[in-house]
């Protein structure tokens, strides 16, 4: 699936940082990508985008970065800085985003992502990686821990005592039942697994775990949730899960299936539920939400691999 590529990255201009790459998560992005799951893929691709390194030069407009700062990028390396989206620290939904791999440049060229050694990036979307972090363990936090902290915050689904839901216990899943932890919530893991009951329950402290193929389980858990994060990739019923809601309650979509999703509108109707979705989060989230992981002691679950074995993962 993946072979060298050799070019050339761009030297470092008056706003870049250029920086070593020590560790590059494996998003389910990635797969996605690769396979062309979403129709959109550039070819060839050099995937990645949770990726975490060492500064070795700064531009000379550079200010906030120095040479040995731990620093990461996420999904994106440039938008407009013009839009509502990006004058609101939302630079994920500006019309003219690059993402960090499978897009092209400003100057027209293509964007590699961080299965590499090496980085070049516009130093507005760059972030810091507290020291209190491991190195390691902190790269997904770059996709997966602000594609969930973002809704999480901006919906208000941080009241402590209130109840959520995490759909599917991946990378975003298990995130999500870290957050939700941190912020007060009772998480209750919502499964196809049986096997993850164990995982979900005692390493990462959730209150309940439910299986969704389950039918009993599923209706004694009826309108007991005040929030729902949805993190399935796979192709999966909607109306089972908004069952789940209480009166008011929110659903929102994080993963991303490559067939549409439906449900009857009763299903949102008949109790005023509210379904929608988020992607990532801006630069200033961002460091937020890794300022927050450093206070809280929460890095993401991680197995680390050599790159040449990146095919197998």
């Amino acid at each position: 699936i993946l072979s060298p590529i050799n070019f050339t990255r761009r030297k470092t201009g008056s706003n870049d940082i250029t920086f070593k790459v020590v560790y590059c998560g494996i998003c389910h992005s990635d797969l996605h990508q690769i396979r062309n799951d979403w129709k959109n893929s550039i070819y060839p691709m050099v995937p990645g985008h949770e990726i975490v390194g060492t500064v070795t030069e700064v531009g000379s407009e550079v200010k906030n970065f120095t040479v040995g700062d731990r620093v990461g990028v996420g999904c994106m390396v440039w938008s407009c800085q013009q839009c509502d989206s990006c004058n609101e620290g939302q630079e994920q939904y500006c019309e003219k985003v690059v993402m960090t791999y499978n897009a092209i440049n400003v100057d027209g060229s293509p964007t590699f992502g961080g299965y590499s050694s090496l980085m070049v990036c516009d130093q507005r979307f760059v972030v810091k990686i507290p020291e209190s972090l491991p190195f390691d363990a902190a790269a997904p936090l770059l996709c997966a821990g602000i594609t969930v902290y973002s809704p999480m915050k901006y919906l208000q689904m941080t009241q402590p005592g209130k109840r959520l839901g995490v759909v599917g216990l991946g990378g975003l899943g298990h995130m999500a039942v870290k957050l939700g932890k941190a912020f007060g919530l009772q998480v209750t893991v919502i499964s196809t697994s049986p096997k993850k009951e164990k995982e979900a329950k005692e390493n990462l402290g959730a209150d309940h775990f439910i299986i969704s193929k389950d039918q009993k389980q599923m209706q004694d858990a009826a309108k007991s949730l005040d929030y729902i994060i949805d993190t399935v990739s796979a192709d999966h019923p909607l109306e089972p899960l908004l069952s789940l809601l209480k009166v008011q309650g929110k659903m929102i979509l994080v993963g991303v299936p490559e067939n549409p999703l439906s449900f009857h509108p009763a299903a949102v109707i008949s109790g005023r539920r509210f379904i929608g979705g988020s992607a990532i989060g801006g630069v200033k989230e961002t460091q937020e939400m890794l300022d927050f992981c450093a206070e809280n002691n929460i890095s993401c679950m991680i197995e680390n691999i050599p790159l040449d074995y990146v095919n197998t993962a």
